[in-house]
């Protein structure tokens, strides 16, 4: 048979198959009523796309082409849906491009952005009169966290200052120039309370003295150490006990009691720590002393 067909002979079908395009043909007998040979095509495994060997554009070149703006078309979509979760995360009024922006834009330049609380020396929400000294302290916490004292916007004494320890922290000022004069720790615990009496028996007039505790301010305290802190201005050192909170600023030859200290006692009761009572945190402003000798 021509165009490369085979002739198989049968008992009852004849069957001509060729290779066209790629199938394979098979023929039934002839059906009278047709008046034709009816005709059914097999496909063969073969890709449609693939062409001859030789052609001279394989199927592969097409594949090819399409690829690239299928990446493109995907890239788009990729890029489209990030945009949209990222709008729906940040959430609020406005397109997502606005609030991404928002987040690049510095709260001073952001006409949206709502205006911070002004924090003063100390961080004191207002601002000390002429002639006054700003000051903030707090006390320590258990004995897990240091006390701080901070006088003018300077830190004086704190855990990252590295000065400060177990019983009472006190810092000597200058009241009248404000500049700090010396700071030191006195362990109450553990410690000789005689260093803490030759620290503060010498105090010139007008010297102002920060106090802040630091896990137990009271054990070595005797009766010289609690009027030598009464005359400074104290009316709860009298009560200090063992591991209270206190926070005091008192100053030498006041003659009234300070209106600047706090005391919390030490009860299992009322305690926020377990076997301390909570930190105090105390500020204002001092007046300035008019001299010092």
């Amino acid at each position: 048979m021509e165009g490369g067909g085979q002739l198989l002979p049968g008992p009852q079908h004849i069957m001509t198959v060729c290779e066209q395009g790629g199938g394979t043909a098979a023929t039934s007998p002839s059906d009278p009523a047709l008046g034709v040979s009816a005709m059914t095509w097999i496909w063969s495994a073969r890709s449609p796309n693939s062409s001859p060997a030789g052609d001279p554009n394989p199927a592969g070149d097409v594949d090819m082409r399409l690829a690239g703006p299928l990446r493109i078309v995907a890239l788009i979509v990729t890029v489209a849906l990030t945009w949209i979760i990222v709008s729906i995360l940040l959430g609020g009024p406005g397109s997502g491009f606005s609030r991404i922006q928002q987040l690049f834009i510095s709260p001073e330049n952001s006409v949206t952005a709502e205006p911070r609380a002004r924090k003063y020396k100390c961080g004191l929400p207002q601002p000390c009169p002429e002639e006054h000294l700003a000051f903030r302290m707090v006390s320590g916490a258990a004995n897990v966290i240091g006390p701080k004292i901070c006088l003018e916007d300077k830190m004086l004494m704190s855990s990252v200052k590295d000065n400060v320890g177990r019983g009472l922290n006190i810092a000597l000022v200058n009241g009248v120039s404000g500049e700090l004069i010396e700071a030191r720790a006195f362990d109450m615990w553990a410690g000789d309370v005689n260093d803490l009496l030759k620290f503060i028996r010498p105090l010139h007039e007008g010297t102002l003295v920060f106090v802040a505790s630091y896990d137990d301010p009271a054990t070595k305290m005797n009766e010289e150490t609690r009027k030598l802190f009464s005359d400074l201005g104290s009316k709860n050192v009298k009560d200090l006990a063992f591991r209270d909170s206190w926070v005091f600023v008192g100053a030498k030859g006041v003659q009234n009691k300070s209106p600047f200290e706090q005391h919390v006692k030490n009860s299992r009761h009322t305690n926020k720590y377990e076997g301390w009572p909570e930190a105090l945190e105390m500020e204002g402003c001092i007046p300035r002393r008019s001299t010092a000798s």
